[in-house]
């Protein structure tokens, strides 16, 4: 098929660039369906006009319905928008990009959607909604899994559904963090995945940080205790990868920790871990849950992080080597990438 892509980009450039941008609305749509046209011409920053032209022609060709609620893919529609993300894959040239980076980080899966998550809203959902596709793909029923809070983590929440094939999961927090906003926290989002899938889960109501004498006590307590047990033996974890500052500041961390932080030149966080650009840990939240010292023991760990601006944490993060699956965007990927060159 490259063969065919790079034969087609020389003779018809001008067909391509339609194709891509059908291929844009109808992916938008299929995210973000019932939508108006205004609404889709905004997500996607596409004059109105054009936006109108391209639905109309659409419709006639039955890939897409009009309703007072707003424009929905058909089944006509669905379906050759599977077929033609194969083709746009390939159009795109995400498959060498994703092996450049699995290589580099030594990864066994990478994952890599259009757009930018820092400039275009729809891309986190899309982040979402791969990463819901992946997990229902490696998981069989009866396995648990745990999840970090963080607004990628969010979208993952929000794109998940069930799969005949996936049953009786069991969700849970990879950790507490009662200190974030309720939306973004780990239990929110392993409650609200569990529902969607038809699973259950359980939750852990601890604050985010605590003082050593406070830790201590609380997972001394069987209830603790006792999810703790089941978090670790956790078969897949998800997580976000934060910018170092943006996630303390965020915590409302004390200034002593933040100059700490910026003494250090932390880059990136993940689990209560912040990184400098090598990988190194600058600094530690004391939390209960998952530690960084258990990834090890996890078959697999997915991170979910995208937008041009998560470069730089993605690859700090990665080089200490705790989890094996990545899923990003465009903007993140090509940015990783000219910083692996340089």
């Amino acid at each position: 098929m490259r063969a065919i892509v790079d034969l087609q980009k020389k003779l018809f450039p001008d067909i391509l660039e339609v194709v891509q941008r059908r291929y844009k609305i109808l992916h938008t749509i299929q995210l973000l369906q019932p939508i108006g046209r205004r609404s889709l011409s905004e997500k996607i920053d596409m004059k109105e006009r054009v936006v109108r032209s391209e639905i109309d022609f659409l419709t006639k060709q039955s890939l897409l319905d009009v309703t007072s609620k707003g424009v929905i893919l058909t089944n006509a529609g669905k379906e050759l928008f599977i077929q033609l993300s194969v083709f746009m894959e390939e159009l795109s040239g995400f498959h060498a990009l994703e092996d450049q980076i699995k290589d580099t980080l030594k990864l066994d899966r990478v994952i890599i959607i259009p757009g930018d998550s820092d400039t275009q809203t729809w891309v986190k959902q899309d982040l979402g909604k791969r990463a819901v596709e992946y997990l229902l793909s490696i998981i069989t029923s009866d396995q648990t899994v745990a999840v970090t809070g963080g607004t990628s983590m969010a979208a993952v929440a929000e794109m998940m559904h069930s799969s005949p094939n996936v049953k009786d999961c069991m969700f849970v927090p990879a950790r507490g963090g009662l200190g974030e906003r309720v939306e973004n926290q780990a239990n929110t989002i392993c409650a609200e995945m569990a529902k969607k899938a038809n699973g259950d889960y359980r939750l852990l109501y601890v604050p985010d940080p605590l003082s050593e004498g406070t830790y201590q006590s609380i997972i001394q307590e069987p209830g603790v205790e006792e999810i703790l047990h089941i978090i670790r033996q956790a078969d897949v974890v998800m997580h976000g990868i934060g910018n170092a500052l943006t996630m303390a500041t965020r915590r409302k961390t004390p200034s002593d920790v933040l100059m700490k932080l910026e003494s250090g030149r932390a880059v990136s966080e993940a689990f209560g871990y912040y990184f400098d650009h090598i990988g190194h840990v600058v600094h530690k939240v004391r939390t209960v849950g998952m530690q960084l010292e258990d990834l090890s023991k996890i078959k697999t760990v997915i991170a979910i992080a995208g937008g041009k601006s998560k470069a730089e944490a993605i690859d700090s993060y990665f080089r200490q080597g705790k989890s094996n699956v990545l899923i990003t965007d465009e903007a993140a990927a090509k940015a990783l990438i000219k910083g692996f060159s340089l």
